[in-house]
């Protein structure tokens, strides 16, 4: 199970840390990831981090402003958002897998999403 949390509403140029806590088979993938999407598009990639590691990936589109990192001892994964923008507005989905890939067909867990809102 994941369990996604953190989501609000920031005006741009604010921050918003989003928190995913993973219990049960979730917490034993090997790969934690965000995803977002908004109302007629797909769904978007946004971050990933191995449990392991703690290697991590980024959208383009957020490279130098989100921060994903993990806390073990917690199975919580989190994703710490600076720079917000008005294109961030989305609903932000945990994913848990066991691939290294921002593909979100390869995750088979995930989260109930947490709503981002960001106004211009």
């Amino acid at each position: 199970q994941l369990q996604a949390s953190g989501g609000g509403l920031v005006s741009a140029g604010g921050s918003l840390r989003l928190s995913c806590a993973a219990s049960g088979r979730t917490s034993s993938s090997a790969v934690m990831a965000w995803f977002r999407q908004t109302p007629g598009k797909e769904r978007e990639f946004v971050a990933l981090v191995t449990w392991s590691v703690g290697s991590a990936a980024y959208a383009d589109s957020v490279k130098g402003r989100f921060t994903i990192s993990r806390d073990n001892a917690k199975n919580t994964v989190y994703l710490q958002m600076n720079s917000l923008k008005p294109e961030d507005t989305a609903v932000y989905y945990c994913a848990a897998g066991g691939i290294l890939s921002g593909d979100d067909k390869l995750y088979r867990y995930w989260g109930q999403g947490t709503l981002v809102t960001v106004s211009s």
